[in-house]
């Protein structure tokens, strides 16, 4: 056997590796699918959902006329809740979290439902608006369906 042939298959074997490293692998893939629930008439969730493909998650969209029955589902009590829902690894992410937020709960699979941003605070993903005004604001760790919250990352 010469010393070509003899590398193919390590070759081969690099190669393949390096393809499923840089695709993130099928585990990562797999976490970085949200299916997000909206309603027809928002504009600012479209905006939310271009932030969150740009940092490489796949949404699967689907539009809802009432967005209570699936916030009280996971547990998202109405004064944590937004004009979004969205579902991934387990967890429910509720309004205008920004993207590294929900790289960060995946990575650190904390012991909660999910995170939330309450309301629409402007700057927030989603929620620019002209000449770059934003507001502070708290992505909140989301304990348990009785509303208790502690303080996952503060913005602004």
């Amino acid at each position: 056997m010469t010393a070509i042939a003899a590398a193919l298959p390590r070759r081969g074997l690099i190669l393949g590796l390096t393809a499923a490293i840089a695709a993130g692998g099928s585990a990562q893939a797999a976490t970085r699918s949200i299916t997000v629930y909206k309603t027809p008439y928002c504009g600012c969730c479209k905006g939310w959902i271009t932030h969150m493909i740009r940092a490489g998650f796949s949404p699967k969209v689907i539009e809802v006329e009432d967005l209570a029955p699936i916030r009280a589902r996971h547990g998202v009590p109405f004064r944590l809740s937004s004009c979004h829902t969205g579902l991934i690894g387990g967890y429910v992410v509720e309004g205008h979290v920004p993207p590294k937020d929900v790289v960060r709960l995946l990575a650190e699979r904390p012991k909660a439902l999910g995170i939330t941003v309450p309301g629409m605070p402007i700057g927030s993903p989603g929620m620019e608006v002209p000449g770059g005004k934003t507001e502070a604001y708290e992505t909140l760790l989301l304990l348990d369906a009785k509303g208790r919250t502690k303080v996952f990352a503060r913005h602004g």
